[in-house]
């Protein structure tokens, strides 16, 4: 800093003495870091929505959660395709600060017009309640910086059935043993274990895929243990562990498809330890493909005339879940054997057991009858 005269610089120096004396003074660098400090807040808080949502999505793929677990990458990708199909196309370079209940209304009108691709006389379509998730999620996280004073104060929708209509029937998702036994006999021999591991061992789909010969123990008794270490991920076509440590679990193989699964693992598997239990092709070593399964099981499951049509793979399961509930099975056992890690999951069964508490009852009112009238 210079000055045109020793005045000017004299009377500057005072100026300062002055500030010093009234402990106003802060050194050159102190002030310069401020300065840069508020300059980069402005930006922040003006931060467009397009720049903040990827900034967002690459925080949430290199940081872990609350659990201090990493994201699944196909949790990510989930995420990621909210933020590219819907909200970036609806707020564009729009500042996040300026992002209101008015504005979000306006997105949810219009993503309540978009018709349901599953079912396109449904009065919800899937799409919304997920989009508002993640843009909740991106303006906490914009709270947690300081570009905005806090999120909007917004209730998000309760996810409404999309595949049915209110008129359904839920025991439509059940499947009664014939109507398994004769999918099992429409998929093709070398894959129609997998309709048995769904049904009676009740796998998820990456769980079957992911299967390994090493996963089933067999004893000397005859019967045989299945181990679920890994699943096939849908997104990424890799081997990975499954969604929860409660998804690691090991299965009493039902008496009713033991051997079906013996002659399946003489005539198709190879011999590794690390073959895959539903290959590509006979004794391969490269699992079937989440995609190739999807085309075998539409066609076996438009061969039953006796399944209806929107029947899924998953409803095999929660097929085989609803029987072990009616067999008596405790919310705990029934955690357990599907891999569920929140019982409100399990709740659904409830009335499979309540079902069978009914059972119950009218045999211990036989029982008491019978007893009354003999005395």
């Amino acid at each position: 800093m210079t000055f045109l005269t020793k005045t000017d610089a004299r009377t500057w120096l005072a100026g300062m003495h002055t500030r010093i004396s009234r402990g106003e003074w802060e050194p050159p660098e102190v002030v310069a870091k401020r300065r840069r400090a508020a300059a980069a807040a402005d930006e922040a808080r003006s931060i467009g929505f397009t720049t903040y949502a990827k900034r967002w999505i690459e925080m949430i793929r290199t940081e872990p959660n609350r659990s201090g677990k990493r994201r699944a990458a196909g949790t990510v990708r989930s995420y990621a395709s909210k933020v590219d199909g819907y909200l970036i196309p609806e707020f564009g370079d729009t500042p996040v600060r300026e992002i209101d209940i008015d504005r979000i209304k306006v997105m949810t009108t219009r993503l309540d017009q978009i018709p349901s691709p599953l079912n396109p006389k449904s009065k919800f379509n899937g799409i919304t309640r997920p989009v508002l998730t993640v843009l909740m999620m991106i303006l906490r996280q914009a709270a947690r910086d300081g570009i905005i004073p806090a999120a909007p104060s917004l209730s998000i929708p309760k996810q409404e059935s999309v595949r049915h209509d209110a008129e359904h029937d839920e025991s439509e998702d059940i499947a009664t043993p014939s109507q398994v036994d004769s999918l099992y006999k429409a998929t093709p021999d070398r894959y129609a274990i997998t309709i048995l591991l769904a049904a009676w061992c009740q796998l998820r789909r990456g769980e079957c895929l992911g299967l390994q010969r090493r996963d089933i123990e067999w004893h000397p008794d005859g019967g045989a243990t299945l181990h679920v270490r890994r699943q096939l991920n849908v997104n990424t076509g890799d081997f990975s562990e499954p969604k929860s440590e409660a998804g690691k679990r090991a299965l009493s193989v039902p008496r009713i498809m033991l051997e079906p699964l013996r002659k399946h693992l003489e005539d198709y598997v190879a011999s590794e330890a690390k073959a895959p239990v539903v290959p590509v092709s006979t004794r391969g070593s490269v699992p079937l493909s989440h995609t190739r399964w999807g085309y075998i099981w539409g066609e076996a499951r438009e061969a039953v005339d006796s399944v209806p049509n929107r029947f899924r793979f998953h409803d095999l399961r929660h097929t085989g879940l609803t029987i072990f509930a009616q067999e008596g099975a405790t919310l705990a056992e029934l955690m357990r054997r599907g891999g569920h890690s929140d019982m409100r999951v399990v709740l659904r069964y409830q009335h499979s057991t309540m079902t069978r508490d009914r059972e119950l009852a009218d045999r211990l009112s036989a029982r008491v009858e019978t007893a009354l009238g003999a005395a």
